[in-house]
């Protein structure tokens, strides 16, 4: 059994690539793997957001996590901030990190090359998400392409710790699945799906109803020829559509290209694949969402098993690295 750890921040409407590149694959892993899921209040901080706005997504990001199929009995699901140990530990991997190391990290690079005002927090978030996964003694860390060059930041800061202060820290390798980890926008093929990208009819909201997604699939930006064929590089659009039925249904991305004509009947089968993917979700959701205690007493019980787990190792890092027991 491996130990298993990933977060969410609580940024907004959660989309289908969400789902499908991240969300799903935590509940296939949570049966055979001891499995920490999370909701990373502290790293929503980096972004200008309301308090009273970062309360209500926090929780709304606990009920798309239940809604999805994540079971409190079975994984610790909690919030980052009622956990101390992961501030406490950041510190010490912060002064185990390189400003080499963390200057090279896409977004703050990308924002940094704007010109745009960079809070701290955002240059050294990445040792803040190295807790977060050290501290459970993490084996494996489900990630999307582009959360891959944090894991490896994660990997050196602890093989460095471990060589410089003693074994303190399982080194976690990262898994990707190969199929729907990179999930594109609707109208604009060429770019991942994103709330962070003014494209809504681009965008398939989780909680979106079905009319809706029927209708974002069905104006889906396709191209000039008629031929179904899998080939990202030259039909961008038709190939995200046919990896959308391929991990909505299990049929081969192949074998569905060779099924079809056209691409109106391809559209109507990708649209009754999400819609019938996502509205058990939705009703699930909805009724969560009309008993928010009993979401705040999973996130509860959720916190003290993860400070329980978290504890030892915080302890560990201190003791090794020289601090004083208190």
């Amino acid at each position: 059994m491996a130990t298993v750890f990933s977060g969410v921040q609580p940024s907004g409407d959660f989309h289908l690539g969400n789902y499908l590149g991240a969300f799903r694959n935590w509940v296939a892993a949570q049966g055979d793997n001891e499995a920490y899921f999370c909701v990373v209040d502290l790293h929503a901080l980096t972004l200008d957001i309301d308090p009273e706005e970062l309360r209500r997504r926090t929780i709304d990001s606990a009920v798309i996590l239940l809604a999805v199929g994540l079971d409190p009995e079975v994984v610790t699901l909690f919030v980052q901030s009622h956990v101390a140990e992961h501030t406490r530990l950041a510190w010490l991997l912060e002064c185990t990190a390189t400003m080499g190391e963390l200057s090279r990290m896409t977004q703050y690079k990308e924002k940094a090359a704007r010109g745009e005002m960079v809070r701290v927090g955002l240059f050294t978030y990445p040792a803040l998400m190295a807790a977060d996964i050290l501290l459970y003694q993490v084996d494996e860390v489900p990630v999307g392409d582009d959360q891959r060059q944090h894991l490896e930041l994660t990997r050196d800061v602890a093989i460095r710790f471990n060589n410089r202060y003693g074994p303190t820290f399982t080194v976690p390798r990262a898994t990707v699945p190969k199929l729907g980890a990179r999930v594109m926008d609707l109208q604009h093929p060429e770019r991942k799906m994103s709330k962070s990208v003014d494209s809504p009819m681009g965008t398939v909201g989780i909680l979106d109803d079905p009319g809706e997604v029927q209708r974002k699939v069905m104006r889906a930006v396709t191209d000039a020829e008629t031929t179904v064929a899998y080939d990202p590089e030259r039909k961008p659009g038709v190939s995200n559509l046919l990896e959308l039925l391929a991990v909505a249904t299990g049929v081969g991305v192949e074998q569905a290209a060779g099924t079809y004509r056209g691409y109106g009947q391809l559209k109507r089968d990708v649209a009754d694949a999400v819609v019938a993917l996502l509205s058990p979700i939705r009703e699930r959701a909805l009724e969560l969402g009309s008993d928010l205690g009993e979401v705040e007493r999973i996130l509860s019980v959720g916190a003290a098993r993860a400070r329980e787990a978290a504890a030892p190792t915080y302890a560990a890092a201190a003791r090794a690295i020289g601090l004083t027991s208190p």
